[in-house]
């Protein structure tokens, strides 16, 4: 195996578990984090209903406790004046408000209690909303870091390296045997050329031989 090939398998290795399973994972976060703002909205909504209940509970338990007080002021007042049938009336009145005023207390104190509760569960919502949104960014860029690595696998898994420097090969053969035969030319030109001027300075010396022995002949006549 090539060294493309191992890039490749080490590109995939690392790529695969974390995009295979999922379509589009930028889509997801996106999906996810108003899907969180969504529950937010919601129980936002929720814990407001559910604080005016807790008021009007507490308006209400407060409403009958006052009146629990007043009606005992107006048993006292009667009982004062000498009217302890008048008393026993107002005090029968104070016994109704005092037995509303402890339901009213009751459901104030569970209501309170629940919105206790809600409240928490929308600061955690809100916490972890948070978080996400900080959160998502990063993912998103790891995501697309991701995508960019499993494109650059799949381009070096179909590149053939054998192929393609076998081939490269070939060429640098070629180019090399035509640079040895454009020198060989030039060596044999330059050979040729050094030859005919040989032949030439040959053919000087030589007649340059004949003139002297013409002269020679010369003078021998003459002295005969």
């Amino acid at each position: 195996m090539g060294i493309f090939g191992r890039i490749s398998d080490i590109f995939k290795a690392n790529v695969n578990d974390a995009l295979d399973k999922m379509e589009d994972p930028e889509k997801m976060i996106k999906q996810m984090v108003i899907e969180m703002q969504e529950a937010i909205a919601k129980a936002t909504s929720g814990l407001a209903t559910a604080m005016a209940q807790e008021k009007k509970l507490e308006r209400d338990f407060k409403t009958y406790s006052e009146a629990a007080t007043n009606w005992e002021q107006k048993a006292m007042q009667a009982l004062q004046a000498g009217n302890e049938d008048l008393a026993r009336k107002a005090l029968q009145k104070k016994a109704e408000a005092d037995s509303q005023a402890k339901q009213y207390q009751q459901m104030y104190e569970g209501a309170a209690a629940t919105t206790g509760k809600l409240k928490e569960q929308v600061d955690q919502l809100k916490v972890k909303l948070n978080e996400a949104k900080m959160k998502e960014s990063t993912l998103i860029a790891r995501s697309q870091a991701a995508k960019a690595q499993k494109q650059i696998a799949k381009q070096v898994g179909n590149f053939d390296a054998s192929s393609s420097f076998s081939k490269f090969d070939k060429w640098e053969e070629k180019i090399l045997k035509s640079e040895a035969e454009a020198q060989a030319l030039g060596e044999l030109g330059a050979d040729s050329s050094s030859t005919l001027n040989d032949e030439f300075k040959l053919l000087e010396k030589s007649s340059a031989v004949d003139d002297d022995l013409a002269k020679l002949r010369a003078k021998l006549n003459q002295g005969s």
